[in-house]
């Protein structure tokens, strides 16, 4: 379409201002998608179609929600402009977007200067193009920045997150124990009413014994009264005996008797004497067993008072118990409620916190809005006040930052007035002038909508870009905080004078010369910022002049100061954290923040500085003592505490180094140990807690990365020498390293300091930084995680993972992921979100995502994955860390599985091949992986058996993920 709208042989600069216009609007909705204003809007201001509050209104109205928005805007202000705003565009966009401006015009991009309109003058079309390249690879560093910023920040969260997930945890723990007592507080209560009642049935059998006791003892004195009216009847028949032999006597002498009667007389009576004796007899026996069994009772008496004696113990036992398991219950209750409101406080304070900051940011684009255009406005009330003064006598020479000679353009304008530090402001009256500033509305001439302006809109925005248009750039908004303007009347008139500088004539600073930190009138000027101080200082060597303890996890200190040196005579003490240090080399200014650096970082990076230098120090005494006692009890070796993935193999030393494998994970303490300078102090991490186990020390980063490269090279001449004869051989030495690269070139990837502002003042031929490396990494820097749930399965290689997962998920505990079916705006929305794994057939509708995973872990479930290694980083990016089992795979073990193999359509010679070409991709993965050996399994069974005891394992270990490394 593009092509058919201009003919080939006119060239832009013949189309009239119409034409150039009807081919961008026809063009409109592709140019508002595809380009991003901050990217053109430099050349729109160099070319002079959009002035600086152009700008300002096009990347800060808040009425421009959106890129597109503001692209629209953007359109419309150049259409004030006419032609020149139309080539200006066109030209922007075969710069930048040369893909873009192909599609426009139907013309292939070109940067020479014939294509160009002339609206800019060649060398200063030369200098910003040099500079919209080093404007990109700069913007390209912050990016990557940025994004390591973005990282930490989502580390923060996840470790937020984390707390409050084991908060969640232990407040469930503390509800199952609770209900775990009330369960036993239960079944003792029960236990208490069956002792009742075997108390009560105790009672009344103690009731019925003595009721007993008593008719026993009633049966008893009858049995005593009936044995002494017996001794009474025995004594009366003695008695009556005795009579009658004495009248029997009596008898004989008055009376002869015959000799038969007395005999008889006598029989009878021996026969009731012997039947008195034995009626005796038995009643003595009765009475002997009455007193027997009265004996017994009372033995059962007293074991059955013995008995309710210690139930009554019992009794009282489990009432004590009963008392203290409802104490405890209430004590667990109390602090369940306490949890929940700190939880509830918590999430109420990071909503408060979130609040605020889009308050206060809304507050700052409002204020810096108002700066602006009250700047602005003061600007041009002075040019049009007075006319142009003459220059002082001593001219403020240009400092360059961005070439390695300064322009010798004159200032139309008056130069701007020196900057003095302003009077310290009550924090209590911020809140009024910010109140103040809120209901101050600015008078702006721009419209704030995405509709075309109106002609009157156009006509005073034009009447302001032509009075503005010779204005100088506003400043910074940190710069503006800490300074304000004074008059000349109280200047110094001292000038800058940098480190090195070029001789040029007296110039003022222009728009794009602005320096990456602010050289100081007096050479040590003190700026506050909050806590932080800035010192600037003249030295030969900074580290000569101090010495510095710590390390990255509790900061880097000044430790001791040279007294009357350059650091002591500006007032550096021990005790403050060193947050930055800027210096100029080479005519390059760097930029160095040391606020997370290690101390073999800090070290090299104050070791760069000589000649003029800032120092941004943050006074922390009480974390600085804290640092010395803890290094003086041994407590820490350093203040350094971070954790690596080694990817080669060490052998241990004779002076305590440490033997490490590949992919072990150690944590490094101190990496500048005493003696030492190519060495850290590092330990050995427990696969399951965050334990160090054994210690010593390792290369340094540098050292490690010539053993490695060694390494590569005595295995690459060992494969050569061993291609014929040992193939198997070599495959296992291949495992004792790992390659890994970075996109991170010229400098320590792990180090973070090092910040180049600047480097287009570098002459040809210059070395390159010192410590600059290659991009094969020995360590690599790695975060544990704890997932709290179940850990999804992904079995390798895909052929025989796909077969085992068919029969893991017969198995308890274990669920294959189940792909959805999705419409086409489903699937669009969901590929734009990232939520799709992978798709079961190429361009269909039908996926795995994540929902159907998370799905699955909520339910406490291992969920079967049956995907490639490429859904490991998509699942990682939503926090989802899944078990990765590598299986080994041989000759031997793929015929064994012939016939399962042809079931499911497949070869041995695919499952080899398969295992073949994925097993180099798994050193590519950001975590760790388990690898199993072939001979470890030998059929199916136990293979099964085998990847159960490896799950449950995995599940217990510490997940160590390693950062996007590009």
């Amino acid at each position: 379409m593009a092509e058919e709208s201009v003919p080939e042989g006119r060239s832009l600069k013949e189309l009239s201002e119409e034409e150039l216009w009807e081919l961008i609007n026809d063009n409109r909705h592709r140019i508002s998608l595809g380009v991003r204003p901050c990217v053109l809007l430099p050349y729109l201001r160099q070319v002079k179609v959009l002035t600086e509050v152009d700008e300002d209104e096009i990347l800060s109205c808040h009425n421009l929600t959106n890129r597109c928005m503001r692209t629209s805007y953007m359109l419309d202000l150049l259409r004030t402009q006419g032609r020149n705003g139309a080539i200006a565009l066109l030209e922007g966009l075969m710069i930048h977007y040369p893909v873009l401006y192909t599609h426009v015009t139907g013309r292939q991009p070109s940067t020479e200067p014939s294509r160009f309109s002339g609206l800019i003058k060649y060398s200063e079309l030369t200098e910003y193009l040099i500079r919209a390249v080093t404007g990109m690879q700069t913007e390209l560093q912050e990016a990557r920045n940025e994004a390591g910023k973005m990282s930490a920040r989502c580390s923060s969260l996840e470790s937020e997150v984390s707390q409050l997930m084991e908060q969640e945890e232990k407040c469930s723990h503390l509800q199952t124990e609770n209900e775990r007592l009330q369960r036993h507080l239960s079944s003792l209560q029960r236990e208490v009413t069956k002792l009742k009642d075997e108390k009560c049935d105790l009672y009344i059998r103690y009731t019925a014994s003595i009721e007993e006791k008593s008719a026993i003892k009633g049966r008893l004195h009858d049995l005593n009264l009936q044995v002494y009216q017996l001794q009474m009847d025995l004594q009366s028949i003695q008695m009556e005996n005795e009579f009658h032999k004495q009248r029997s006597l009596r008898s004989v002498s008055s009376s002869q008797t015959p000799q038969l009667q007395e005999e008889a007389h006598k029989d009878i009576l021996q026969q009731d004497l012997a039947e008195a004796i034995d009626s005796q007899v038995e009643l003595a026996e009765h009475l002997k067993s009455y007193r027997e069994e009265n004996e017994k009772l009372l033995r059962d008496k007293q074991g059955l008072l013995n008995q309710t004696e210690a139930l009554s113990l019992q009794v009282q036992q489990l009432s004590l118990d009963c008392k203290m398991q409802e104490q405890k219950s209430t004590v667990v209750q109390s602090q369940m409620k306490e949890l929940q409101v700190e939880r509830d406080q918590a999430f109420q304070s990071r909503d408060d916190a979130q609040a605020m900051i889009a308050r206060i940011l809304a507050e700052k684009d409002t204020l810096r809005s108002q700066l602006v255009e009250l700047q602005d406005a003061v600007f041009t009330l002075q040019a049009k006040r007075s006319p142009r003064p003459r220059l002082r006598k001593s001219d403020v020479k240009e400092i360059s930052w961005e070439s390695p000679t300064s322009s010798s353009e004159e200032c139309p304008l008056p130069v701007r007035q020196r900057l003095r530090r302003m009077d310290a402001l009550n924090p209590m009256s911020l809140n009024s002038c910010t109140s103040e500033s809120e209901d101050v509305v600015p008078s702006s001439i721009r419209s704030k909508g995405v509709e075309p302006p109106s002609l009157e809109s156009l006509r005073r925005r034009q009447e302001v870009c032509f009075e503005d248009s010779s204005l100088e750039t506003a400043e910074t908004d940190s710069v503006l905080d800490d300074f304000v303007l004074l008059s000349d009347g109280s200047e110094d008139e001292q000038e800058l004078r940098p480190s090195s500088s070029h001789g040029s004539n007296s110039v003022c600073v222009s728009k794009s010369s602005a320096p990456p930190f602010l050289v100081r009138s007096r050479p040590k000027a003190i700026r506050v910022n909050g806590r932080v101080l800035s010192l600037s200082l003249q030295c030969d060597a900074l580290l000569s002049q101090l010495s510095i303890v710590g390390g990255n996890k509790s900061g880097v200190f000044v430790h001791q100061v040279t007294e009357g040196g350059a650091a002591h005579a500006v007032g550096i003490s021990p005790g403050a954290q060193i947050v930055e240090v800027r210096y100029k080399q080479n005519s390059r200014a760097l930029r160095m923040v040391l606020e997370d650096s290690t101390l073999e970082e800090a070290t090299w990076a104050l070791g760069q500085v000589t000649g003029f230098c800032q120092l941004s120090l943050r006074p922390r005494q009480n974390d600085y003592e804290a640092l010395l006692q803890q290094l003086q009890s041994s407590t820490m070796s350093s203040g350094d505490s971070f954790y690596i993935r080694v990817n080669l193999s060490l052998p241990a030393g004779a002076s305590g180094t440490l033997a490490v494998s590949c992919n072990n994970i150690l944590h490094v303490t101190n990496t500048r140990p005493a003696g030492t300078e190519d060495l850290w102090q590092a330990s050995q991490v427990h696969p399951c807690q965050l334990l160090d186990l054994q210690s010593g020390t390792v290369p340094n980063y540098y050292r490690a990365q010539r053993l490695l490269i060694q390494t590569i090279e005595d295995m690459s001449f060992q494969t050569k020498n061993c291609q014929k004869a040992g193939r198997e051989n070599t495959r296992s030495e291949q495992k004792a390293v790992r390659i890994v690269s970075t996109g991170r070139q010229g400098r320590n990837p792990l180090w973070v300091s090092v910040d180049e502002e600047n480097t287009n003042g570098t002459e040809p031929g210059s070395p390159p930084p010192p410590k600059s490396c290659v991009t094969l990494m020995p360590y690599t820097l790695v975060t544990p995680h704890f997932p709290p749930v179940c850990r999804p399965i992904l079995l390798l290689p895909t052929i025989l993972g796909r077969m085992l997962d068919k029969k893991l998920a017969s198995w308890q505990g274990f669920q294959l992921c189940e792909p959805e079916m999705l419409t086409s705006s489903e699937h669009a929305a969901r590929l734009q979100r990232s939520e799709i794994l992978e798709e079961v057939e190429p361009g269909g509708n039908q996926c795995y995502t994540l929902q159907s995973v998370e799905k699955v872990m909520k339910k406490g479930l291992h969920c079967l994955l049956p995907l490639g290694l490429d859904c490991v980083r998509r699942l990682h990016r939503s926090e989802i860390f899944p078990v990765i089992i590598f299986i080994g795979v041989s000759a031997r073990n793929a015929r064994k599985l012939k016939s399962k193999l042809q079931r499911s359509g497949q070869t041995e010679e695919q499952l080899l091949a398969c295992s073949k070409s994925e097993e180099p991709l798994l050193d590519k993965l950001p975590c760790l992986y388990h690898s199993m050996a072939p001979d470890s399994w030998c059929d199916q069974n136990s293979l099964l058996t085998s990847l159960r005891t490896i799950i449950w394992e995995e599940q217990r270990k510490v997940v160590w993920v390693e950062p996007d490394l590009w």
